[in-house]
């Protein structure tokens, strides 16, 4: 096929350096190049895209593009990563807590009863059993001196955060939805796929949202959703968060990290944050909490998640998760109920300390350390040129066999036009201290080798010549 004389390929590639030129930042850095040919990358609206331009594109079909965790770990099999082999690599990019046995804490599952009436479908709203397990919960532990308790009818049992982020997504309307920046990469994926949520930014200072401001934008612009992190860092501002609630909007808060705060006082190690502890009235207050066995229980690999609000909501959620996903793993449920018996987790603060002292030894200072989750935002602004950009650095990071989240993933921007150097993520990563102590330091060695790099041979040899496919031992692309 061609146009007026010109092949297709041969056209994108022209359309795509024109797009360039526009981002003429963009188009002097080797790893932005590799960032934006990947599908789902390019800015909306421009044109199809593909994952590489000899692809033919198929009708009606659109890249949503790719989060951040799987983005990057794409790039790190092109530079010979593998899950096979995974030992030889420091990942510091997933956002997982180690699953392994920890002191003094609860034994790991080793093993799934599966009762002859598992065998059936669950209800799209999840195990009776296991819904009022996570009521009771939730009422001891939060709504102790609250009249209004949850009831099984204010949970809804989903498979996996970002299941229950897409059904609570699906049931939303035509209404201004209001995010922040930055946050959670999959949140960019879910305002683009889902049309019918209008995205409003709000760029967060110091990790703060301004809440009189955003009382006057839902008075004024109709914000009609708000959708956040909690906890985030530092752990503030919850109570006015669900505050909003009762402005007339809908708070979504993703919960998954709400057992993993460090609080100053160790006597207060164990206890967790949640808006569920600001609602009055459970069915009246549009508060909707999301709190998963993912990060919490250490449990990634089951995919056992819970979405907590008022009734009506979760009657709309199991509408949804009919034609979605079609209800969480039966067996898995019924295996969760005993274990919602919680631990504190000391020894994620041991290690998030750890990880501050090394890069404090490095130079690599950070400007608020987290007082929450298994995450450390990383700002390189005072590195040398090329290595003051998350992506970059990234990238030079992969041939030392670590990965690193670079911070434009966190840069929630729906239609992708932000020239990526004026990100304000621009000159972050994301670092995860969930791996282990050893993986850990083997990430934390390979930075410390870029950095000996520069002091031994300046920056010369650093912004390019990245891998752009995996390869076999013959050198063959695959």
């Amino acid at each position: 096929m061609t146009t007026s004389g010109t092949s297709t390929p041969a056209r994108f590639q022209e359309l795509v350096h024109n797009v360039m030129k526009l981002h003429k930042n963009e188009k002097e850095s080797e790893a932005h190049q590799i960032f934006r040919q990947a599908g789902g990358h390019q800015p909306k609206g421009l044109l199809p895209q593909t994952v590489n331009p000899e692809e033919e594109t198929i009708p009606g079909i659109e890249h949503p593009g790719s989060t951040g965790v799987i983005y990057c770990s794409d790039r790190a099999m092109a530079n010979g990563f593998s899950y096979a082999s995974s030992g030889e690599w420091a990942n510091l990019g997933q956002g997982a807590p180690e699953v392994g046995p920890l002191p003094d804490a609860p034994p790991r599952p080793d093993s799934i009863p599966v009762p002859l009436d598992s065998l059936e479908y669950a209800p799209t709203t999840g195990v009776k059993e296991l819904r009022e397990a996570v009521a009771k919960l939730y009422n001891e532990t939060y709504r102790q001196d609250k009249e209004s308790k949850y009831t099984h009818e204010n949970v809804c049992i989903v498979p996996g955060g970002r299941a229950g982020l897409s059904r609570v997504a699906a049931v939303i309307g035509d209404v201004y939805t209001s995010y922040q920046i930055p946050d959670y990469t999959a949140y960019d994926q879910v305002l683009s796929a889902f049309k019918r949520l209008v995205p409003v930014p709000t760029a967060i200072s110091k990790y703060n949202l301004d809440i009189e401001q955003t009382k006057k934008d839902i008075r004024t612009q109709g914000l009609a959703v708000i959708l956040a992190s909690n906890p985030r860092n530092p752990t503030g501002q919850l109570k006015e968060l669900v505050s909003l609630s009762r402005e007339g909007t809908t708070v979504i808060l993703d919960e998954f990290y709400s057992w993993y705060i460090y609080p100053e006082d160790e006597s207060e190690y164990g206890q967790s944050v949640s808006s569920a502890r600001y609602v009055d009235d459970v069915d009246e207050v549009h508060s909707v909490e999301f709190v998963d066995l993912t990060c919490n229980w250490r449990l990634p690999g089951w995919r056992v998640c819970w979405v907590v609000g008022p009734k009506n909501l979760i009657t709309a959620l199991s509408q949804s998760g009919s034609f979605l996903d079609g209800g969480a793993n039966h067996p898995l449920q019924l295996a969760a109920i005993p274990l919602l018996d919680l631990q504190h987790v000391a020894s994620e603060k041991a290690k998030r300390d750890h990880v501050l002292q090394r890069l404090h030894e490095l130079g690599l200072d950070v400007e608020v350390p987290p007082s929450s989750t298994f995450y450390i935002w990383l700002n390189l602004e005072k590195l040398p040129e090329p290595l003051n950009n998350g992506l970059t650095f990234f990238e030079e990071l992969l041939k030392e066999k670590t990965i690193v989240i670079p911070g434009i993933f966190f840069d929630i921007n729906p239609s992708h036009r932000r020239n990526l150097f004026h990100s304000p993520c621009h000159h972050f990563i994301r670092i995860s201290f969930g791996p282990p102590l050893e993986d850990l330091n083997k990430g934390l060695d390979a930075i410390q080798r870029v950095l000996n790099k520069i002091e031994r041979k300046g920056v010369e040899g650093f912004g390019h010549s990245y891998k752009k496919k995996a390869t076999d031992n013959e050198g063959t692309q695959v």
